[in-house]
């Protein structure tokens, strides 16, 4: 599992790409990046959340209320701002990650 530095620099960028393809709920989100990192980034839901409402006041994302099996669920979807940012931020980090490769692999 990485470092949680690792985890915080990237949750951003993690949330705005799982949300991109559809409206999902705070757990499901989470549940998404562990399962597509196999395992290797886990979010804790209590350590998501204020990552979640840092983005919505941000403009990134808006949340909605569903009530659906006895229970309710805030469900998040991107905006067109955060649209916008996914793609700055994809561009970053490819380049971030494309840079740090050229200097590990020398090592």
């Amino acid at each position: 599992m990485l470092r949680t530095s690792l985890k915080k620099g990237s949750a951003e960028l993690l949330i705005l790409s799982i949300l991109q393809e559809e409206s999902r709920h705070g757990y499901e989100i989470g549940k998404q990046i562990e399962l597509r990192s196999r395992g290797n980034i886990v979010f804790h839901i209590s350590s998501l959340y204020p990552v979640l409402v840092r983005m919505q006041n941000r403009g990134w994302i808006r949340g909605h209320w569903v009530e659906g099996q006895g229970r309710r669920r805030r469900f998040y979807h991107l905006t067109p701002r955060g649209e916008r940012v996914l793609i700055e931020q994809r561009r970053e980090w490819r380049t971030f990650a494309g840079a740090v490769e050229k200097v590990i692999k020398h090592a």
